[in-house]
């Protein structure tokens, strides 16, 4: 069985998820994207980006298993490759809970292969003590910001990942909006002039996918004059699998300075 399995991984989090449990040797294509573990994935085929995957390369490389994103990837993607992969496995976590669910799927698709079983017991013990260090903690509630790009500013909705991983600590993301299973309106993007910037008790800026940096944090300071502003890291807030509990971790220390 395992040596017919051919991976190819189209989420970044999830390329590393599968070096994290073992699969990288059945790890036939990534996009450009997955770029950790950087020496593991050096000679990994490249098929494009999340969004604009190159199908005829993708093609060649004769996938057993591909693996997607509701938020990542476009459903017309997935149409097209239900023509020619013989598994499409769907990932969708929605709360850093959900990384239990995705460990389980992981399983379920790779678990023939020695070792995956076990190392996602592992995973998911981390997840699960992660996950209770933060809420045997009672937390302040605070407002929060948390800004994804620039020219428009875009945030998060508060049924998105981050949102829920920001609520572990009782950080409340605003706009108060729910953006829906899929589509733009999970990532809204902001006037700058909404009455309630001025009521944020803190605006954070992400690594990723824009590259905030120093040089951002006064024009953030003007869009929310009463709000501690600072940079982080999205990856460890953004990125399921392994980052999970890690993340969770960071927040806490976050949480307290």
């Amino acid at each position: 069985m395992t040596g017919a399995l051919r991976i190819a991984s189209l989420v970044p989090s999830i390329t590393e998820l599968l070096v994290d449990l073992g699969l990288r040797p059945y790890l036939v294509a990534r996009t450009g994207f997955c770029i950790h573990p950087q020496a593991a994935l050096a000679d990994v085929a490249k098929v494009g980006g999340t969004k604009d995957v190159n199908l005829a390369r993708l093609r060649q490389l004769a996938p057993s298993h591909v693996i997607v994103n509701v938020d990542e990837n476009r459903l017309e993607l997935v149409e097209a490759l239900r023509e020619f992969v013989p598994h499409i496995v769907v990932t969708h976590p929605q709360a850093p809970v959900d990384n239990l669910s995705l460990l389980t799927q992981m399983q379920e698709h790779f678990g023939i292969v020695q070792g995956v079983k076990e190392r996602c017991a592992t995973l998911a013990a981390e997840l699960n003590l992660a996950l209770q260090r933060c809420r045997r903690q009672s937390w302040p509630l605070q407002r929060v910001l948390y800004l994804i790009w620039r020219e428009p500013w875009m945030t998060v909705a508060r049924d998105t990942y981050i949102a829920r991983m920001l609520a572990e600590v009782g950080w409340q993301s605003w706009p108060a909006v729910q953006g829906g299973e899929s589509g733009a309106a999970r990532y809204p993007a902001l006037q700058g002039d909404e009455a309630w910037l001025a009521q944020i008790d803190r605006v954070l800026l992400s690594s990723e996918p824009y590259r905030f940096d120093t040089s951002h944090l006064p024009f953030a300071q003007a869009l929310c004059p009463q709000a501690k502003v600072q940079l982080i890291d999205g990856e460890l807030l953004s990125w399921y699998g392994p980052r999970a509990a890690q993340g969770l971790d960071y927040l806490r220390d976050l949480a307290t300075q």
